[in-house]
């Protein structure tokens, strides 16, 4: 049975494709000033149209989900690394993880992501080519976004209902594009795990709490595999009496 629970709204900025959450944790928000959110919502649930006159409704723009679950959330970004032994960890310890992917990225590699998917990770949106988007026009938001919907249908036949904007960069008309696209909700992140195995945080007391999402970058440069990182990352979560939930159950 999926849950329901209400998103909280933040806004902050990162650093590039070795590290689309950023190793400071810092995240450009709809004004560009890191942390301050461009508007207040809560309880945000429905369709992406508004019935009664036809408008886009915006999706909410998470980084943490108020439960009373013992849970966080993992999520991967870009789709540079492709460690054959992560299809392996997540089947062996059936993590729900969120892979958002970008196609300029991931190139040829889309087979992996689907054994990924065929083990029980969700696909989900991060663009066709990585810009950041704030400050966009919409048409240019909208392509980057709509493009990789397609791609992904193409690829995956489905429909990702998340999107996480590059480096964290968003505004109103990235909102706008996504609900245009079917974008039921932003995904950006309280925690950021770094190349070495460390967690990053980009606002609140440092350490893990029920509801964090965490982002885990592509990381090339990083000393240790995907499957070392996650590891480490997973004794890290199970010490604080937490285990991984499925993003998408709710959102």
């Amino acid at each position: 049975m999926r849950r329901r629970s209400p998103a909280a709204v933040v806004c902050a900025g990162a650093i590039l494709l070795a590290g689309c959450a950023g190793a400071a944790g810092e995240r450009l928000g709809a004004d560009g000033q890191g942390q301050s959110p461009t508007r207040a919502v809560s309880d945000v649930r429905g369709p992406d149209r508004d019935d009664r006159d036809g408008r886009d409704v915006l999706p909410p723009v998470v980084d943490h989900i108020r439960t009373r679950d013992r849970v966080v959330f993992l999520t991967y970004d870009d789709g540079a690394e492709r460690d054959p032994g992560f299809v392996g960890l997540v089947r062996e310890r059936r993590l729900p993880v969120s892979m958002f992917l970008t196609d300029s990225v991931v190139g040829p590699g889309y087979g992996h992501f689907a054994r990924l998917r065929a083990v029980g990770a969700s696909i989900q949106n991060h663009t066709l080519d990585h810009p950041a988007l704030r400050g966009l026009p919409y048409a240019g938001q909208r392509a980057e976004i709509c493009g990789q919907q397609h791609k992904l249908r193409s690829r995956f036949g489905i429909r990702p209902r998340l999107f996480r904007p590059p480096y964290g960069a968003y505004d109103t008309t990235t909102l706008r594009a996504a609900a245009g696209c079917g974008i039921r909700a932003v995904v950006l992140w309280r925690a950021s795990l770094g190349p070495d195995g460390a967690l990053t945080y980009t606002r609140g007391e440092p350490g893990l709490r029920p509801g964090d999402v965490i982002s885990v970058p592509s990381g090339e440069t990083a000393s240790l595999t995907l499957t070392e990182r996650t590891e480490r990352l997973l004794r890290e979560i199970e010490g604080r009496g937490l285990r991984v939930g499925r993003l998408e159950n709710y959102l």
